[in-house]
């Protein structure tokens, strides 16, 4: 199955995850007139009513690069809704979301066949993020368009499987988009998220160690600073499993060799819910590794596509003495 039309206006098979907190406006904006999908969590526009604000600025600037730049229209964008229970914000936000008609709504923390068709109706496709093959089925029978495979090595909420094992088990029922996320920094992370039998690669901390990523300067810092060994899975701060950099468990004065279990009762994303674990404890995939320096969206989607097309002519000659 190919992807929907929307799709065709990417320059790499990419979607830049919502980051909470650190995606804003600025990040989306950037990430899509360089070609990617941006994305940003509803719930960063704080108050409500802002994220009205938001769309109204994501709309009219991409509106404005795609008259200036036919040749080079950007990208679609999408905004990531949290549909657990707790959140009290999400009937607003989806009233938002259907004044504006955004493209690509990001599902996560429960499937909901109402929402759906919501999405649907305003001409939207919805994608529903999952960490196992049960909840994979579930967000399908649910009517999501597509699905975004979390696997192990994710930043901020992660699974535990391999992407290997989650791409095939999905893949064996499912002909639908699917992303996969879970370490990709490179453009041969990409190109191998391909081969592997996802439609696009869903990265997020590489982007956190950009310009106009709304994260403090010490936080990119340490992306670049820190290495795979470098990142704590833990539940302590929210309740689900997640990544995080050990720099800043320690700077909270914790151990992060010897953290407590954490309790799902403490997970609330009502709107008048505090960010402090998400302030003072970095998320963060295991992929850092590959990111060298801070520089701008612009840049960085110029070295993965580099490295995406120098990774394609590399192994062409070895698919060609295969097949030869």
């Amino acid at each position: 199955m190919s992807l929907p039309a929307l799709f065709d206006r990417l320059r790499l098979p990419v979607i830049g995850s919502p980051l909470f907190i650190i995606s804003g406006p600025e990040l989306v904006i950037a990430q899509c007139k360089a070609g990617i999908v941006g994305s940003f969590p509803a719930l960063n526009a704080r108050p409500q009513a802002l994220l009205d604000e938001w769309l109204h600025r994501i709309t009219e600037e991409l509106s404005a690069w795609n008259r200036d730049n036919p040749d080079r229209p950007a990208a679609p964008y999408a905004v990531n809704q949290i549909v657990h229970r707790s959140n009290d914000r999400l009937e607003a936000d989806l009233a938002t979301c259907a004044k504006w008609q955004v493209p690509i709504t990001i599902t996560s923390l429960g499937a909901r066949e109402d929402l759906n068709a919501a999405v649907h109706g305003w001409g939207g496709i919805t994608l529903h993020d999952i960490i196992d093959d049960r909840f994979a089925r579930k967000a399908i029978e649910k009517g999501a368009d597509g699905l975004i495979a979390v696997a192990a090595g994710a930043g901020g909420h992660a699974g535990r499987l391999s992407p290997f094992a989650l791409i095939q088990e999905i893949r064996q029922w499912f002909d639908g988009p699917l992303a996969l996320s879970g370490s990709i920094a490179t453009g041969s992370a990409i190109l191998a998220a391909q081969a592997m039998g996802a439609d696009l690669a869903y990265i997020g901390s590489a982007f956190i160690a950009t310009e106009e990523a709304n994260a403090a300067a010490e936080y990119k810092q340490s992306i670049v600073d820190s290495r795979a060994a470098d990142i704590v899975y833990s539940n302590l701060f929210t309740g689900v499993h997640g990544n995080y950099l050990r720099s800043s468990i320690v700077a909270a004065g914790l151990d992060p060799d010897d953290l407590p279990e954490g309790d799902l009762k403490t997970m609330n994303f009502g709107g008048n819910a505090g960010a402090k674990a998400w302030r003072d404890i970095w998320g963060s995939g295991q992929g850092i590794g590959a990111v060298e320096a801070v520089e701008s969206v612009a840049a960085r989607v110029d070295r993965l596509e580099q490295e995406y097309r120098a990774a394609q002519a590399r192994i062409a000659p070895q698919r060609a003495g295969i097949t030869g």
